[in-house]
């Protein structure tokens, strides 16, 4: 499959609601611009490949993060390789830096608190958080992980970036089978870095 949907399964049902009923559209170019598939880490034996960057949010709603996403204001980039690896971007002009300082403020508590919110939606679930720190660039970023173990379909690895660069913030979540082990923490972090400095000032 394109994009592994166990990745999500049994991890996004609480955002499932919010889901849009229409696909966005593509947009024109213009405005941040956003990682290439070869920007993000590489994957041995397949190359990434991508979408379009597109109006709206992403369906399915990115783990984690998707309830915190701002329908109206938000463009996506899907990612995924031949095998079962995939990313998402989404990034969101906000009216101001202070709003936009407060957007990437709470995608950094919903990533946080996601280990804990995945357990108490499913108790065939086992979650664990880390904070893989910061990554300096334009107005900061900061890179956290979160690995889920569930009954039905095993260990999945999932890393976060938020990042601001005046009042535009965008989110990257890298998601894979495996654990902790197998989540390429400094080659993400490039790629977060990458993303940010390719915002704009608004």
């Amino acid at each position: 499959m394109r994009r592994r949907a166990s990745l999500l399964t049994g991890l996004a049902a609480a955002a499932a609601a919010v889901v849009p009923t229409a696909v966005p559209p593509a947009v024109a170019a213009g405005g941040p611009a956003f990682l290439d598939a070869r920007e993000l880490p590489p994957q041995a034996g397949t190359a990434w490949h991508s979408g379009p960057v597109t109006a709206g949010t992403p369906d399915p709603l990115p783990f984690c993060v998707g309830e915190a996403l701002p329908g109206a204001t938000s463009r996506h980039r899907a990612f995924w390789t031949d095998v079962d690896t995939n990313a998402v971007q989404v990034t969101v002009v906000e009216r101001d830096e202070t709003a936009a300082s407060s957007l990437a403020a709470l995608f950094g508590t919903a990533v946080k608190g996601c280990a804990e919110r995945a357990q108490q939606q499913d108790p065939d679930i086992k979650a664990e958080w880390r904070d893989f720190g910061r990554v300096v660039t334009e107005d900061g970023a900061s890179v956290q992980g979160v690995r889920t173990t569930h009954a039905w379909t095993g260990n999945d690895v999932h890393l976060f970036a938020v990042g601001r660069d005046g009042r535009t913030v965008t989110v990257v979540h890298w998601g894979r089978m495996g654990t902790f082990a197998d989540a390429p923490v400094d080659a993400f972090k490039k790629s977060t870095r990458t993303a940010v400095n390719k915002l704009y000032r608004g």
